[in-house]
């Protein structure tokens, strides 16, 4: 299969197998006006399989949700043909990636309120939200 290179764009890669539609999804990425591919179960000799996003334009992107999904994408943001690597990790604070499950949460009972977690546990990747102390697995 062969696919041609992009001179302005991104291209996200070393996703983990299988993971690219909740990327594409969590972006919007069908509601963009260009070329976007996705590669599914891609050989790699580094991780086996990988999933690859190639994005024919520049858009911003919020590295938390790329890091909250999987921290070991690596972004490639390619101006004039040249790539800049910019790899991404877990951040610290999300808002609004996930809702918190707690149903007595103030974010389950009230609306217009912003569902934010922290950080707890980088070894696991486990968020709390900052209302309730629930749970929830990043990565």
């Amino acid at each position: 299969m062969t696919v041609d290179s992009i001179e302005k764009g991104i291209v996200i890669d070393h996703i983990a197998a299988g993971k690219s539609m909740d990327i594409y999804n969590y972006l919007n990425l069908g509601d963009l006006e260009c070329s976007v591919t996705l590669f599914k179960y891609a050989k790699s000799g580094k991780l086996g399989r990988k999933d690859i996003i190639k994005i024919e334009n520049m858009l911003d992107i919020d590295f938390d949700v790329l890091g909250f999904i999987d921290p070991n994408i690596t972004v490639n943001i390619i101006k004039d043909g040249m790539v800049t690597k910019k790899c991404v990790s877990l951040p610290d604070k999300i808002k609004n990636v996930v809702k918190c499950k707690n149903p007595r949460c103030i974010t389950s009972i009230e609306q217009d309120i912003e569902h934010v977690f922290r950080l707890s546990d980088r070894e696991r990747g486990m968020y709390r939200c900052v209302y309730c102390e629930q749970s929830v697995n990043g990565g």
